[in-house]
Formats: C-alpha cells, sequence, structure tokens
C-alpha cells in the first residue's frame, strides 16, 4: 500500500485528487469541533457511559458528545440509504429506475437525498429535546428566546447534517474512495487514537501511581495484538474469493477464429463488505435513537426494548446476529443475480464445465452464492459481536476502549483502507494505459 501511495503522489491528476479529499477531510473535522450556539455541552456529556450514545459517538467522531454543528454526521443520510434499497425492492417504479442505468442511479440518488434530509429533522428534533436542559437561551430567559434557540439548534443541525453528506459525495465525485466511507473511517479512526493516547498517558500512569502495578501495560499490549489478529483475519477473508471457471467456445467469424480461451467468476467470500453489519446496526440503533432523545423512559414498551431489544440488551446479540444474516444474503441478491450471468454467459458462447448452460447455470451459480454469502454472513457476526464482549473484560473497562472501538469499526477501517488502496491502482492503471485508450 505505501508503494501505492508514492507511485499515487507521483502523478499529478492524482495526487490533487488525493489533496482535494484531505481538505474535504480537514472541513469535516473542523466542522466536528465547531460547537451550537445557545447549547451548554458540558451538562450532558456525563452519558458517555451508555452504550447506545457511545455507538453513535464512534461513529460521529466524537461531534454528538462535544454538541458540535456536526453532530448528526452521516447518520441521516446511512438510514437514508438503507430505506431507500429496500424500497425499490417493493415499489415497482422505483425498481425500474434501478434498471434504467445511470439516470435511475441519479433520480433515486435524488431521493436519497431529500429523504435523509427529512430524517435529519426528525433526527435533529430528537437530538434537540435531549439536550434541552443544556440550552441556554440567546435572547434572556423568555419562552419565546427558548423556543428561538430550540428552532435554531434544530436548523442548524439538519444544515450540519446536509453539509456532510454533500462533503462526502464531493469526495466521492471529484476525490478518491467512497466518501460516505471515508467520514465514518475518520470518525473511528480519532477516536480510537484518543483513547490509545488517554490509556499511555493518562489511564497506565494513574493505576501505578494509585499502586494497582503494571497490569494495565499487559491489558493495553493484549489489547493490540487483538486488534492485530482481527485486522489479520479481516484482511484474509476480505480478500478470498471463489473463482468459477468458464469455458468460451470457439467460433469463427469470417476469416478469423473467436474464442476457445477460459475465464473465471470471481465471487467474494465477503461481497456485502461492512454494509450489513451497518444496516443492522442502523436499523437497531433508529427506534432506540427516538427513544433516547424524546426522553420517554417511563413507558412499558421503551423499558422492555432498552431491557431485550436495545444495545445492550438481554436478546440483542441475537437480535444483531439474525439482522447481520439478512442483510448480508440481501446485500448479495442486489450485487451478484445469477440469471444475468447466466444470460450472458450464454451469449457470449461460455459454460461451466461439467454444467449444462441456461437454468442449470443460474442454479449453480446461486448455489455457490448462497453457501459463500453464509460464511460471510457468520465471518460478519463473529466479528461484530465477540470481540466486543471480549473488551468488557474488567480489565479493558478501565481503558474505555469497548466505548472508543469495537470489531464493527476495526471492519469498516480495514475496508474502508482496501477499497481505498483499490481505488488509486485502478486509477494508476488508467493513468498507464491512457496512451493506448487514445
Amino acid at each position: 500500500m505505501l508503494q501505492t501511495l508514492k507511485n499515487a503522489f507521483l502523478s499529478p491528476d492524482i495526487r490533487k485528487k488525493m489533496f482535494f479529499t484531505l481538505m474535504i477531510i480537514l472541513i469535516y473535522r473542523i466542522g466536528c469541533f465547531i460547537p451550537i450556539p445557545g447549547l451548554d455541552a458540558t451538562t450532558f456529556q456525563s452519558t458517555a457511559g451508555n452504550d447506545f450514545m457511545q455507538m453513535l459517538y464512534m461513529i460521529t467522531g466524537g461531534s454528538l458528545q462535544n454538541g458540535t454543528i456536526f453532530a448528526l454526521g452521516i447518520i441521516p443520510f446511512i438510514n437514508s440509504f438503507i430505506i431507500m434499497q429496500l424500497l425499490t425492492l417493493v415499489i415497482p417504479k422505483l425498481e425500474k429506475l434501478s434498471k434504467e442505468g445511470e439516470e435511475g442511479r441519479k433520480k433515486i440518488t435524488q431521493y436519497t437525498r431529500y429523504l435523509a434530509i427529512g430524517l435529519g429533522v426528525v433526527q435533529a428534533i430528537g437530538v434537540m429535546f435531549s439536550w434541552r436542559s443544556s440550552i441556554l437561551p440567546v435572547f434572556g430567559d423568555s419562552v419565546a428566546s427558548e423556543i428561538f434557540t430550540m428552532i435554531s439548534i434544530v436548523i442548524v443541525l439538519t444544515a450540519g447534517s446536509s453539509l456532510v453528506m454533500w462533503l462526502g459525495e464531493r469526495i466521492t465525485e471529484y476525490g478518491i474512495g467512497n466518501g460516505t466511507s471515508l467520514i465514518i473511517f475518520i470518525g473511528i479512526v480519532s477516536n480510537l487514537g484518543l483513547s490509545i493516547a488517554q490509556a499511555v498517558f493518562k489511564t497506565i500512569p494513574a493505576q501505578i501511581q494509585a499502586g494497582e502495578g503494571t497490569a494495565g501495560i499487559w491489558f493495553l499490549l493484549a489489547f493490540l495484538i487483538l486488534v492485530v489478529l482481527l485486522f489479520l483475519l479481516i484482511v484474509f477473508v476480505d480478500l478470498s474469493e471463489r473463482k468459477i471457471t468458464v469455458q468460451y467456445a470457439k467460433q469463427i467469424k469470417g476469416n478469423k477464429m473467436y474464442g476457445g480461451q477460459s475465464s473465471h467468476i470471481p465471487i467474494k467470500v465477503n461481497s456485502g463488505g461492512v454494509m450489513p453489519i451497518i444496516f443492522a446496526s442502523s436499523l437497531i440503533m433508529f427506534p432506540q435513537m427516538i427513544m433516547q432523545f424524546v426522553g420517554n423512559t417511563s413507558s412499558k414498551f421503551v423499558i422492555w426494548w432498552y431491557e431485550w431489544m436495545g444495545v445492550g440488551g438481554n436478546i440483542y446479540p441475537l437480535f444483531m446476529f439474525l439482522l447481520i444474516i439478512f442483510f448480508a444474503y440481501f446485500y448479495a441478491q442486489i450485487q451478484f443475480n445469477p440469471d444475468d450471468i447466466s444470460r450472458m454467459i450464454q451469449q457470449n458462447g461460455g459454460f461451466i464445465p461439467g454444467i449444462r448452460p441456461g437454468k442449470s447455470t443460474s442454479d449453480h451459480l446461486r448455489k455457490i452464492n448462497n453457501r459463500i454469502t453464509l460464511f460471510g454472513a457468520l465471518f460478519l457476526a463473529f466479528v461484530a459481536l465477540i470481540p466486543t464482549y471480549i473488551l468488557q473484560i474488567k480489565g479493558f473497562e478501565s481503558f474505555g476502549f469497548a466505548n472508543a472501538f469495537s470489531a464493527t469499526g476495526l471492519l469498516i477501517v480495514v475496508s474502508v483502507a482496501l477499497e481505498f488502496e483499490k481505488q488509486l491502482e485502478s486509477q494508476l492503471l488508467v493513468k498507464a494505459n491512457k496512451g493506448f485508450l487514445k
């Protein structure tokens, strides 16, 4: 990867795109530290022990915890994207648009933006009510001043979320990589870096001075080893794929012979990447987000949800596990259509050795894809749940690693880093072959 970065910096066009991406990320991080006027953020940072709020803090890069203009981050756009993906499967008009090529995708993207703004307003209102005790009226202590301040906070939060969405789209369009993924990536990395720095320079020295010994150092080393092992496992599975051999028959057209060669269809083990986990987490987080922000914790339904279904609830791991499996298959069906692949192979005079063309080929591809997807889904469920509970062991809890880090976060970091490298390599390849394309 270092060699890829070096080669990218040697290319003026790619270097310009990389600097543009860094500039957008810098703007985003600056916005994560600009406080919202009329809000005393220090009064609500005590919620840091809440598992659900910690998950939001990780995704937003600490912006929600600090009460900044980017407090909602990219969350409304992610929720909107998930909803539109699901609606595309059940609404014929949207399904037709998705199959109309670039123009259809542009319209769906526009609908996703509108829905993201609407969800941003709803979530901003919820955030505002959860911060109501921390609101400082700008124009005196009158009711009108308080209402004006509350409306202003909702507008600032919604505008901040829309700006984050716009920044992500600018990275995707003019920079390198997927803008939404990079924004989440930066938030997670910033939290993890701060957590490790606090452990090294504050928590461990405090434990040694208090006479608790050097156990904290060993727990920190164990944490770093766990991160490295997870990193290696994620990279191994992310790069794994099943290659299905396709043989093409010889065809004579005029005086030339075509075909007669073999190729392969690569099916990735983890084709959905981290998206199934993001989908599952967002679906679980959305109702709890509304409950948390509205502050209605006395009703029987809310109490039941927190105890059983919410983040940290009794059956939360099982609920999360089933949702990851479901979304892994859901995303795999979107990305890989066996019927279309079978039709394309047949139209080009190809066949899979030992399998008859047509329906037999599509059934064969579907069977293989389902088996691989199951393994990938189980891997995602393991990564999302098991290491997180390991970090809740007493020795790790003192550092707060479970709050600032999760295996899901590492999966996002690794997936985004690998995707970023692939983007650089593809652009370098296009640059190298530019003379042949003219």
